[in-house]
């Protein structure tokens, strides 16, 4: 195994990296920047008021992308798998 062949392995590790975390951070980027501009339009400064809707949409986000991640994570295993298993039998 060359040095091109680990570098390919690492460029596909960050893009599952991103393909994982990537939706998860969106929506909670879009969820929080939505739940600070109504308690700035209405004035009400309470902690649990962003934690809560946050939580609440990555929970449906993971019911929604769980499948597609579950499916991305296996598919780059099994592609580790297949490279140890040829690794080592040569």
């Amino acid at each position: 195994m060359g040095e091109s062949d680990i570098a390919g392995l690492l460029r596909t590790m960050l893009v599952v990296i991103a393909k994982l975390g990537g939706p998860l951070l969106a929506v909670a980027l879009v969820v929080g920047l939505l739940v600070s501009l109504i308690q700035a339009v209405t004035q009400i400064n309470e902690a649990t008021l962003s934690f809560v809707p946050k939580v609440a949409a990555l929970g449906v986000a993971l019911v929604f992308l769980g499948a597609f991640m579950t499916t991305t994570l296996s598919n780059f295993a099994l592609l580790l798998f297949d490279r140890m298993v040829a690794i080592g039998g040569s």
